[in-house]
């Protein structure tokens, strides 16, 4: 099949971890397009339902989203695993008659069940394919993937040891995208965003930002609201509450900064906190370490989750980033204790320089966009 050396195809979705990586690598796509004097056209395969079309065509990073039929891939009893077959047969036939009329150059694959099936569709079609893998370890979808790959990309050296030993020599250490945006930040802009026009903002005090989902993580904001007094004699307390949790933090407290959502000042936010309490999500670890900040990650686990966020923790902490609060630690007592630590200075700066150092001189998105840039899989 000839294919069309400058049509591009992104797949991937289902979460915004799947999806905001992807479109920072066609960002960097375009702009390595701009600078060779050519035109390039960029399609990105997702979940025909979810978030994946709406977060897809806002960021204006892509020319086209195609939807198709996903489901999930679950390696226990569920009667749902015989009607998503059916969605993932679905998806693949969707896939490849797509794939056949773009003859795209290369397939990258940003991981998410939705992208199983192109995956597989380029592979039949001899279109090279690109996965990259945001986690320390590697969920099933890109263990699947990878067996359709040119080459498998991932974020840390130590996940080549999870992937199978005939695959190894295919294997890329890339790091993982991260949003252009966060190169480029002015904490200033940050704190105008977050505090003009609050008297109660003290300059004295360090920032802590928490982080408690776009949508909300429960366990997070509980321990917030739980132990706001001592946290807010402490710190100026940023809390992103997340959508579902909003009704029921706290609305006037002195030194307590709520939002339900931040996106497009993100950056600038986190480049003026001096810690960040989070979830240990690929991308939010990831964006932390480029700004060189220190954490306490609280990451989630027990039944509904693979442990990923368990292993990008430890990793962190094990380099000296970050504190990790982890099943029974996640309570009050270890959370203070963690904090206070952080309340030294020289503590902090330790830290952060172990978070920066993760990242520094890094630029993983562009990385990746030079490698799909090259064609020649």
């Amino acid at each position: 099949m000839k294919k069309n050396k400058n049509t591009f195809v992104f797949a991937g979705g289902g979460t915004g971890g799947h999806i905001y990586p992807g479109l920072a690598v066609a960002d960097e796509l375009r702009s390595i397009a701009t600078q060779n004097n050519e035109e390039i056209k960029i399609v990105w395969l997702g979940n025909s339902l979810g978030m994946d079309k709406d977060l897809v065509e806002k960021s204006g990073s892509v020319d086209a989203f195609v939807g198709l039929p996903s489901g999930k891939l679950r390696r226990y009893f569920s009667f749902k695993n015989f009607t998503d077959f059916f969605k993932i047969f679905a998806g693949c036939v969707k896939a490849f008659f797509t794939l056949l009329k773009l003859k795209p150059a290369v397939l990258f694959s940003k991981g998410g069940f939705v992208s199983v099936p192109p995956c597989f569709a380029a592979k039949i079609l001899g279109i090279p394919v690109l996965t990259h893998e945001c986690d320390f370890t590697p969920g099933l979808a890109t263990r699947l993937n990878s067996k359709f790959a040119s080459k498998i990309l991932v974020s840390y050296e130590e996940t080549k040891a999870y992937l199978p030993k005939e695959k190894r020599e295919n294997v890329i250490v890339t790091g993982n995208p991260v949003r252009p945006v966060f190169y480029g930040t002015n904490p200033e802009n940050g704190k105008k965003f977050l505090f003009e026009n609050r008297s109660d903002y003290d300059e004295n005090k360090p920032v802590l930002l928490v982080l408690g989902g776009s949508l909300g993580a429960h366990q997070i904001n509980s321990l917030i609201a739980g132990n706001l007094d001592w946290l807010t004699e402490r710190f100026n307390v940023v809390h992103q509450c997340g959508a579902k949790d909003a009704d029921i933090m706290p609305k006037e407290k002195k030194g307590y900064f709520l939002y339900p959502f931040i996106y497009k000042e993100m950056s600038d936010v986190i480049s003026c906190a001096d810690v960040v309490l989070s979830r240990a999500g690929a991308n939010s670890i990831w964006e932390c370490s480029v700004l060189g900040k220190p954490m306490i990650l609280i990451p989630l686990c027990g039944s509904g989750t693979r442990g990923d966020q368990v292993d990008n923790a430890h990793y962190f902490e094990e380099k000296g980033a970050a504190s990790v609060l982890l099943g029974e630690y996640a309570e009050s007592d270890y959370l203070k204790s963690s904090l206070e630590r952080m309340l030294d200075k020289e503590t902090r700066e330790k830290a952060a320089s172990a978070s920066l150092s993760l990242s520094e001189g890094k630029r993983p998105a562009k990385k990746i966009a030079e490698i799909v840039w090259k064609r020649d899989f």
